[in-house]
């Protein structure tokens, strides 16, 4: 029984690690770094990382820029090209800078 518990208990801990988790810290800096506020940046990379795959979260870091809405971040993910990846960032941008997403 004890062995079991030894054995769970990492089994556990990535568990609750998934991808969007750790990912959350790239996505964010990543969102930072194109300009965004700390704030907007929390918000959306918390509804993004959820949201798309890490392959697709990667193509968010080739976006850097000085200080900018969040209007404009939506038009540069644009040119991303992956529909899905602008859908979700429109989503999360509307969602965050509302206050409706609480």
């Amino acid at each position: 029984m004890r062995r079991a518990l030894c054995l769970a208990a990492p089994v556990a801990l990535l568990a609750a690690c998934s991808p969007s988790k750790l990912a959350y810290g790239q996505v964010k800096s990543a969102i930072v770094d194109a300009g965004l506020s700390e704030p907007n940046a929390a918000c959306m990379a918390t509804r993004m990382t959820d949201r798309l795959s890490l392959v697709q979260l990667n193509k968010l870091k080739v976006l850097r820029g000085s200080k900018r809405s969040v209007l404009d971040y939506v038009a540069a993910v644009k040119k991303i090209d992956d529909p899905e990846v602008v859908r979700v960032t429109a989503a999360a941008a509307a969602l965050c800078i509302s206050g409706l997403d609480r």
